[in-house]
């Protein structure tokens, strides 16, 4: 059952003045949707804020926050199968999509949501999963946004074996009909409710215990592991965005923000796309795992130091504040120059 309403915990609680509502997709999934006005002037456009696979709204409290400080909109949604969203399986708890189009429908129906209710420029700033689709939406004009900031796109997965494998499996077993069942060894607990020690999340304990804690205490807006349909989707997803034209196709600016520690996706799959982009460029930031944005400090400084170069772009200046010109010169320092930083078509590393 799909749910509008905010869970707050007292330790992290939701930025104020924030609204949600529900909205239905073209084929009618009800889907949550949370807003926020910048906390300061000039205001800077919309940054729509895509999750990845098992997150919800309330994580990304203090994202929304620091882009709010930004002068931005913050739109952010949860996607059918998680968080506040529409459940399509009797056992809410497992991470379940049928088919990619539904992915498609629920951005589709956020950029609508954006374009009816907020202001231009209007920017994405997408997680893992997220990210994949958001780039293959980019593929096909059905990204209306100036620019794009995707963060550990999924565009291969680490933490399988032998993915190839994997992938003629998942197929077989959905024919068989097993689309919705677990997968073998699957079940309900979240990723983020494990353990500290040996994570793939992030290497800052104080914040992975602070998503621990929300996910165990929002139970209903957590889900375990995924289905055998959803891992099919998700191959199929990556199938296409290997593809050799794919990287090619983006037409919206990019800049895309690898973790060098990633253990869920592919490094070096990112490093090749983003190699072919025409119109983008990545940075590697080696120590990170995961999650960029729930890392340590010093992680995180490097990448709001590279959004601010990049989001909103040389056509929308405004003058920095002290804490960004501090964060700023902390990236050129750690660039050591021109050598080091993001070029087009490349991707570069940042210590």
């Amino acid at each position: 059952m799909a749910e509008a309403a905010f869970f707050n915990d007292s330790d992290y609680p939701v930025p104020g003045h924030g609204k949600t509502w529900l909205a239905t997709t073209r084929d009618g999934a009800t889907l949550r949707f949370a807003s926020w006005r910048p906390t300061v002037k000039p205001v800077r456009g919309t940054i729509v804020l895509t999750q990845g696979r098992a997150e919800f709204i309330e994580r990304y409290s203090e994202t929304i926050a620091e882009l709010r400080r930004r002068g931005f909109h913050v739109l952010a949604f949860d996607w059918r199968g998680q968080g506040g969203s529409q459940r399509f399986v009797l056992r809410e708890r497992k991470g379940h999509i049928g088919r990619l189009k539904h992915y498609e429908a629920d951005l589709a129906l956020a950029m609508a949501e954006m374009q009816a209710k907020f202001p231009p420029p209007y920017f994405v700033l997408a997680h893992s999963m997220g990210a994949a689709i958001c780039l293959d939406a980019a593929r096909h004009g059905a990204l209306p946004v100036a620019r794009m900031v995707a963060l550990a796109p999924m565009l291969g997965l680490t933490m399988i074996k032998n993915p190839a494998a994997a992938s003629r499996l998942a197929s077989v077993l959905y024919w068989l009909g097993f689309g919705r069942a677990f997968v073998p060894g699957g079940g309900d607990t979240a990723i983020a409710t494990k353990p500290f020690e040996g994570n793939r999340l992030t290497s800052d304990p104080a914040r992975y215990a602070r998503n621990s804690r929300l996910s165990t205490q929002a139970r209903h807006l957590s889900i375990g592991d995924p289905t055998i349909a959803w891992v099919r989707n998700a191959f199929r997803l990556m199938a296409r965005l290997n593809a050799p034209s794919a990287a090619l196709d983006v037409k919206v600016p990019t800049l895309i923000i690898a973790a060098g520690r990633d253990p869920v996706v592919s490094t070096p799959a990112i490093e090749r796309f983003a190699a072919r982009l025409k119109t983008g460029s990545a940075l590697v930031l080696p120590e990170a795992r995961h999650e960029i944005l729930m890392e340590n400090d010093a992680i995180r400084a490097r990448f709001w130091a590279a959004f601010d170069a990049f989001i909103p772009g040389e056509d929308q200046p405004r003058p920095a504040s002290a804490g960004e010109k501090s964060e700023r010169s902390l990236m050129q320092r750690l660039a050591g120059g021109s050598d080091d930083a993001p070029s087009p078509g490349g991707a570069a590393a940042v210590p």
